[in-house]
């Protein structure tokens, strides 16, 4: 399975000391260079940084700047590790995309790609019973309280799913 990620689920699950769950779910999960490089060159987080770069379930992989990466940032806006992300995942015939922003999502999902977020890794990781209701619940509170925008739509799917 070909999972790429984008920074902001692996900046989330960072922040609740949990990104165990991506190698539980995927093995591997394969990051542009530029998602490595918005992960681990602020100063502010050099012990995130840390897990990034020692964790050996994270692929970093090189996208050259073409013509093809270089029309897609500027015909729809996206930073660079979102074009990459999406860039990679498309060129790759990826299984799965990791990506939480909206504008990213609408482009990844025009082209045809498999997307999910945080909220959904989360859903995944109960289903699978690694992580329990009260884990959960305690995520979604440190990612509310620490700034991290749920729309009230994915809140009620998350609680829907674990009040089963």
């Amino acid at each position: 399975m070909l999972v790429v990620s984008d920074t902001t689920p692996i900046i989330s699950l960072l922040k609740v000391k949990r990104i165990d769950v991506l190698e539980f779910l995927f093995g591997e999960v394969y990051i542009p260079n530029a998602v490595y490089k918005e992960l681990t060159s602020n100063q502010l987080f050099i012990e995130e940084a840390e897990k990034i770069k020692n964790s050996a379930f994270i692929k970093t992989v090189n996208i050259p700047m073409d013509d093809s990466l270089n029309m897609l940032r500027r015909a729809t806006g996206l930073d660079l590790g979102e074009s990459e992300a999406i860039y990679y995942a498309d060129t790759h015939e990826a299984d799965l995309l990791l990506m939480d922003e909206a504008k990213g999502r609408e482009v990844a999902k025009t082209m045809g790609l498999k997307i999910t977020g945080t909220i959904g890794i989360l859903i995944a990781a109960y289903r699978e019973k690694y992580l329990s209701k009260e884990e959960i619940l305690r995520i979604i509170s440190i990612l509310r309280n620490s700034g991290r925008h749920i729309s009230d739509q994915l809140f009620r799917i998350l609680i829907d799913e674990i009040e089963k």
